[in-house]
């Protein structure tokens, strides 16, 4: 069991007493042997027989033996030199290590808000803040270190609850439409079986539309969990061959919509994992026709330059002011607004980033003052592919 545990103030103070006393005693003795030696350096002089004089007391003293005198007079202030020194030394100790305590107290003052703060933390706190002030020095540095952080917490945190709600607001979409459409159904006895297979189309309706939720929100959840680290999966990838099948997939909804479609592939191949890469380009799509006016238009574009590989989306659209476009890749995010849309659940473009991200690439935004928006995505090239491309400008070269 400990019975004392020294904290920092008093550690501090004791080695302000201690640096104290050091120097005290260093000092003292310096003091005994340069006195010691100036008395040894005062000149002797010669008397025949004894020699009177009158101390500090006013009495008569007289001395026989001059040169015993002397080291007897030496000797005494020396002693009263250590004796009385030392009382004072003693005192100078004392109020060293008392205001070093109070300078210790007085500097740490800092770290005992920010302790204090800590200690008043919760989930529902995350608003408090040091704002410590003062000189800038490293005590105002860490203060400011910990406002931060706490600042980056409380985000965090924000940002979880949100997604939370938003997530359990969709679910429960698709999840209230099941129950309603099974207690309607079943509590009419006289339900025919066309009845039962328009409920049925309506249920797995709304259990494909779950069901895409949840495979978004694991996808979103993977990506974020990668957080800059290594994919599962590294290897060559041709965006120009996932475009055609992107395509297909919203052709239908395309057609109904009048769209027209144009693009302009070129090879582009980079290093990642082909699944999350399909997804970043349906997305794209996804979004860009769903998102878009009747007998709109949409462009897709790819190439590559010597370093890297490109992946141009634009569609038409609805004008979207451009303090809007950065949020649209929020997640829940439907043209700027919360779960506004019927469809989809304002996932895709989320995920879209955090795919980039994961792939080391850049992603920019635009909303053109017509209307729509454009998207571009850059991935660094091949290494494989551009290492080869130099070898064969080698051979060529020295051809």
């Amino acid at each position: 069991m400990r019975f004392f545990r020294p904290t920092l103030r008093v550690r501090m103070a004791l080695l302000y007493g201690g640096l104290v006393l050091l120097v005290g005693v260093s000092l003292l003795f310096t003091c005994v042997i340069l006195l010691d030696r100036s008395i040894a350096q005062l000149p002797l002089y010669n008397s025949h027989g004894p020699v009177r004089y009158v101390d500090a007391a006013g009495k008569p003293r007289t001395i026989t033996d001059l040169n015993q005198a002397t080291s007897d007079a030496q000797d005494k202030a020396v002693t009263y030199l250590l004796h009385t020194g030392l009382l004072y030394f003693g005192i100078i100790v004392i109020i060293g290590t008392t205001g070093g305590y109070l300078l210790a107290k007085q500097a740490l003052r800092p770290i005992a808000r920010l302790t204090q703060t800590a200690r008043a933390l919760s989930t529902e706190t995350l608003d408090q803040r040091i704002n410590l002030g003062g000189p800038d020095d490293e005590l105002r540095e860490l203060a400011d270190t910990f406002d931060a952080m706490l600042g980056r917490l409380d985000a965090a945190f924000d940002s979880q609850r949100l997604f939370v709600a938003n997530a359990s607001h969709e679910l429960r979409t698709p999840l209230s439409v099941i129950r309603t459409e099974l207690e309607v159904t079943l509590s009419d006895p006289d339900a025919n079986p066309e009845e039962l297979r328009r409920m049925g189309g309506v249920v797995a309706g709304a259990t494909e539309r779950a069901q895409r939720l949840v495979t978004s929100l694991l996808t979103l959840a993977r990506l974020q969990a990668v957080g800059g680290g290594e994919l599962e999966v590294n290897e060559p990838v041709d965006l120009a061959w996932l475009v055609p099948a992107a395509l297909h997939a919203v052709a239908a909804e395309a057609d109904e919509k009048g769209i027209r479609i144009e693009t302009e592939v070129e090879p582009a191949s980079t290093m990642g994992d082909p699944r999350l890469l399909e997804r970043l380009i349906g997305n794209l799509v996804e979004n860009a026709i769903r998102h878009n006016v009747p007998d709109g238009w949409l462009r897709i574009t790819t190439g590559q330059t010597a370093d890297k590989v490109w992946l141009h989306v634009a569609n038409g659209g609805a004008v979207i002011p451009s303090g809007d476009v950065d949020r649209l890749f929020e997640p829940f995010r439907r043209g700027g607004r919360m779960r506004t849309a019927t469809r989809g659940a304002g996932l895709g473009l989320a995920i879209v980033r955090l795919i980039v991200d994961a792939h080391q690439g850049r992603l920019q935004a635009a909303a053109p003052p017509f209307g729509g928006l454009a998207i571009r995505v850059e991935l660094p090239r091949e290494r494989t592919h551009r290492s080869a491309a130099g070898a064969r400008a080698s051979a060529d070269a020295s051809a």
